[in-house]
């Protein structure tokens, strides 16, 4: 195998998608899942290798990486995929406990398992880190009265997104002068159990843009937010 990527929250739908499509593109994928019983179920149903990854538990995370180290030296790609929602609850309505849940997963667990994946990414003759972001975290679309969103007035989530969609930029500015590109991608409101079967997208369909980023070219732009139809406003 050419190249070797590490998918986080994997084991089941646009985590599972992912890994099935760039295992299709003849990459090696890593299936990070918190459960070792549904990663070994995915795995071996897709046949990539599982990675007992939580991303919320800094232990895990470390032997995680150790693990890739050892197994493979390099990692080529990152998808940083594993999210929760955190409910609906307005704003006002909103205890902080939940807003450090859903933040502990969506954006420090992010940031944790690329600082612990990224000397591995730096070996790689161009690393790619893709983060799994959503419309709800654009401040420019949830802020327009003519956006399906408008209506939709949630803290957790939505701020989540819109974090990470800001450690992507910066992760891009730090890593503008490597071969590594890192970009943030909406992959649309897509039926999974994450939102309970409800999205209009299939977790295939939602994949492939995601895949795309994955896959990019060495002329691909880095520091972007984008969907299957280009640009997202920040």
């Amino acid at each position: 195998m050419s190249q070797i990527a590490l998918v986080t929250g994997a084991n089941k739908g646009i985590g599972y998608e992912i890994s099935r499509l760039l295992l299709a593109a003849g990459v090696g994928v890593l299936i990070g899942a918190r459960s070792v019983e549904r990663g070994r179920a995915a795995a071996t149903s897709l046949g990539g290798h599982i990675l007992h990854l939580d991303v919320t538990d800094e232990e895990s995370i470390a032997v995680a990486a150790k693990e890739v180290e050892h197994q493979f030296g390099v990692l080529d790609i990152l998808v940083n995929n594993a999210g929760i929602g955190g409910g609906f609850a307005k704003p006002s309505a909103t205890s902080l406990d939940d807003v450090r849940r859903v933040f502990d997963t969506n954006l420090f667990g992010a940031i944790a398992v690329t600082n612990a994946m990224l000397p591995l990414l730096r070996r790689s003759h161009a690393g790619r880190i893709v983060n799994v972001s959503s419309e709800l975290g654009s401040l420019h679309v949830a802020s327009d009265r003519s956006s399906p969103i408008w209506g939709l007035i949630t803290l957790a989530y939505p701020a989540s997104k819109s974090a990470l969609n800001m450690m992507t930029v910066q992760y891009a500015k730090e890593l503008i002068d490597t071969p590594i590109k890192v970009n943030a991608v909406t992959p649309g409101y897509t039926a999974t159990d994450f939102n309970g079967g409800q999205g209009f997208r299939t977790a295939a369909q939602a994949a492939e843009i995601c895949v795309s980023l994955a896959l990019l070219s060495d002329d691909g732009p880095t520091g972007t937010f984008i969907d299957e139809n280009g640009t997202v406003p920040w």
